[in-house]
């Protein structure tokens, strides 16, 4: 019997990075922009301002990521990363104002093996 865990929403996991670097100097916000850019390049998207997020299909594949961003990490500046499954991201609440809005539909990703 094949177990198919594979689309499971405890096992899809969301990799959230949230960051407060700092910008005081032409030198500090090179590093910050530098920073979102190479998350970007590894395929987080913007969430808000300084919350980016990246849908994994498995917390293996999720710890992949993770340690990416570990290697990015600038000298200063508050990094925070999370990992939450799919299930709790989709009981997230998201609000425009006092209006409720929809969640993003998951990205599609391709694996190749």
């Amino acid at each position: 019997m094949i177990k198919n865990d594979r689309l499971n929403a405890y096992r899809i996991m969301w990799v959230l990075v949230f960051f407060d670097l700092p910008t005081e100097t032409a030198t500090e916000r090179k590093v910050a922009s530098r920073f979102r850019k190479d998350i970007l390049s590894d395929g987080f998207t913007m969430f808000q301002f300084s919350i980016y997020l990246r849908h994994c299909p498995s917390k293996e594949n999720a710890e992949v990521h993770i340690k990416r961003v570990k290697k990015l990490l600038p000298e200063k500046g508050h990094i925070g990363i999370m990992c939450v499954t799919d299930k709790q991201f989709g009981d997230m609440e998201i609000f425009f104002g006092k209006k409720e809005q929809e969640p993003h539909a998951p990205v599609q990703q391709l694996q190749m093996f």
